[in-house]
């Protein structure tokens, strides 16, 4: 079956990662496919024509959504009727569960075949939500196994296709020349800060993490420090944030862009939960996670997860091999402990980078090519009127 047209909704930058190399890999075999729906830069560049901008559907945190409620439920309208109008073989939601799965039930029940890529944390919390998952969507697409066999379990289709930064990210890196790429001392203790990509991220970290860069420079006298701004609004904002500490100027490294490569050049990276410790351990560098949010979103969040741990590697090792700092834990005190004793153990960093490499070539698995099987799979499926759970 030839397919024709793709409709993708990605919800923030991963998920434009995602997608784009979806795009890439179903244009490869279809080559006059098109794509449209929500997409960001790298979705743009392989030829999405989004709707809204990316940015629309990037709201942080519980209580925030809800502020934000009706904006976005005038978004899923739109989008509803314009996928409806235009007939997509497919329609692919990307990350953002609770505003895709959402959209993927109302066109699933007006004849559209469906698909989500990146599941939501249902094995974490709220697991009933899989019979609404099972009524949304006619196959999960996957990027961790233990997720994949969740939905197994609760016979709902699912395909696991690997992680795409699995396959992007070399299995070996070079420490030294990333370094000297990005204008570092070569042989100098390196410390990348990550503090987010989102503005409410910036407020709640941005001054814990320098006061953090700050006295680690006092107790390391040749440690240096590599910050990479997400985007020209991040910079702006940690610039500003540097300027309350003047003594830092002449340790710290400000780019734009190139976490990859900072967290390559580092020795030990510190950064906010989510894709950043994902890319982290894909590129074996030992980590601490630090993360805040509104009170009243921590409130809500601390009574509905019940996962022990918050963190990509700790949640796919399945124990706790990345220190996680959360919320009231998050002190700059605290960090700067166990950041110490992680810059202090070379030894317990090699044997966490071995670790990390292993768990890194079980997740390459060649994610996009994978995820356009399942999708040419579920349109020829459907096409055959394959019965809906």
């Amino acid at each position: 079956m030839a397919l024709t047209r793709i409709y993708i909704v990605a919800g923030e930058l991963s998920g434009d990662i995602l997608g784009a190399g979806v795009m890439r890999a179903l244009r490869a075999r279809h080559p006059d496919l098109e794509f449209r729906g929500i997409g960001g830069p790298r979705m743009l560049a392989e030829g999405m024509h989004s709707c809204f901008a990316l940015e629309t559907l990037s709201v942080m945190g519980l209580v925030e959504v809800f502020k934000h409620l009706p904006e976005l439920l005038r978004v899923r309208r739109a989008l509803k009727a314009d996928a409806l109008a235009w007939q997509p073989d497919v329609m692919l939601g990307i990350d953002a569960p609770d505003f895709n799965l959402g959209l993927e039930r109302a066109l699933r029940d007006a004849g559209i075949t469906t698909a989500h890529y990146v599941s939501p944390s249902v094995w974490a919390w709220r697991q009933g939500r899989v019979k609404g998952i099972a009524r949304a969507v006619d196959t999960m697409l996957t990027l961790l196994p233990f997720e994949a066999e969740f939905y197994r379990e609760h016979r709902v289709p699912v395909a696991f296709v690997g992680h795409p930064l699995a396959d992007e990210m070399a299995l070996e890196n070079d420490r030294q020349a990333a370094r000297e790429a990005l204008g570092l001392v070569p042989g100098a203790l390196t410390l990348a800060i990550l503090p987010g990509s989102r503005a409410s991220e910036i407020r709640f970290l941005g001054t814990t993490f320098l006061a953090v860069a700050e006295a680690l420079c006092h107790r390391f006298e040749a440690l240096q420090v590599v910050i990479p701004a997400a985007s020209p609004a991040r910079r702006d904002e940690l610039a500003v944030l540097l300027a309350a500490h003047p003594a830092l100027a002449a340790r710290v490294t400000l780019i734009d862009g190139q976490s990859r490569e900072a967290m390559v050049a580092s020795d030990a990276v510190l950064l906010t939960s989510g894709t950043a410790a994902l890319e982290a351990m894909l590129c074996h560098r030992a980590m601490l996670v630090a993360y805040k949010m509104a009170p009243a979103t921590y409130w809500l969040a601390s009574r509905l997860v019940k996962t022990p741990w918050i963190s990509l590697p700790n949640l796919i090792a399945r124990e706790a091999i990345v220190p996680e700092l959360i919320q009231n834990a998050a002190t700059p005190e605290a960090i700067v402990e166990s950041l110490s004793t992680m810059l202090d153990d070379a030894d317990e960093r090699a044997a966490l980078e071995a670790r990390f490499a292993t768990m890194h070539a079980e997740l390459q698995r060649g994610a996009s090519a994978r995820a356009a099987d399942a999708i040419e799979a579920l349109a020829a499926g459907r096409a055959l009127n394959q019965e809906r759970p």
